[in-house]
């Protein structure tokens, strides 16, 4: 993406950092929604310890949670102040975290695991960036997506300056599979309707999708 693309994306952010984890499946503050997504976690991710790049960490909720189970997460995002919070939150842990385009990230790899939730919908070219991450992966490492479908708006831009957004709004669980199948092996596909997860009851579609590359 271009460096005024992603400026005017990280400023964005970074506006957003002071409120972001008042949402509950942001901050993790209640205990029960806490628990909900150790426990999904501990599912989706190798019974042994692993390297995890969590990719659009934010304020490094799941990347505590993954540490605290024994993995080392790596964190990137775009935004600088979010980074900051992240490195607060995971100052018990060497969890190195760090500024970066979410879809072309910074690091080198290979991971064992690349951790991705609610990001596709920011991404001028979600198909590229899908690509790249998988080819971070050890040969049998996996792509966990946790993504949804929250409006219907059909593309556009969600902060002036920012370039077009095929998949504003989020991404169907299908639409995300069929773009994966041509280039990885999909192997579970599952909606996230619980409310613990969210912290209210949703109305939207909401999924995690696992890939592993071929």
């Amino acid at each position: 993406m271009a460096a005024a693309d992603l400026a005017s994306i990280a400023a964005y952010w970074d506006e957003s950092a002071d409120a972001f984890d008042d949402e509950a499946d942001h901050g993790l503050r209640d205990p029960g929604v806490r628990a909900a997504w150790a426990h999904r976690l501990a599912g989706w991710l190798p019974d042994t310890p692993s390297e995890v790049l969590d990719l659009g960490c934010g304020t490094g909720s799941l990347s505590l949670l993954m540490a605290e189970q024994g993995h080392r997460p790596t964190g990137v995002d775009l935004s600088p102040r979010m980074v900051e919070a992240a490195s607060r939150k995971l100052s018990g842990f060497r969890v190195p975290v760090v500024v970066g385009d979410a879809g072309d990230p910074p690091v080198a790899g290979p991971f064992d695991v690349v951790l991705v939730r609610h990001l596709v919908w920011t991404l001028p070219a979600p198909e590229e960036a899908l690509a790249r991450w998988l080819g971070l992966l050890r040969p049998n490492g996996r792509l966990v997506l946790v993504e949804g479908r929250w409006q219907t708006s059909g593309g556009g831009t969600y902060t002036p300056g920012s370039p077009h957004l095929p998949w504003l709004g989020g991404v169907t669980a299908a639409r995300l599979v069929d773009a994966l199948e041509h280039m990885a092996d999909v192997i579970h596909s599952e909606r996230l309707t619980d409310p613990t997860l969210w912290g209210r009851p949703i109305q939207d579609e909401r999924y995690v999708v696992i890939a592993c590359p071929r």
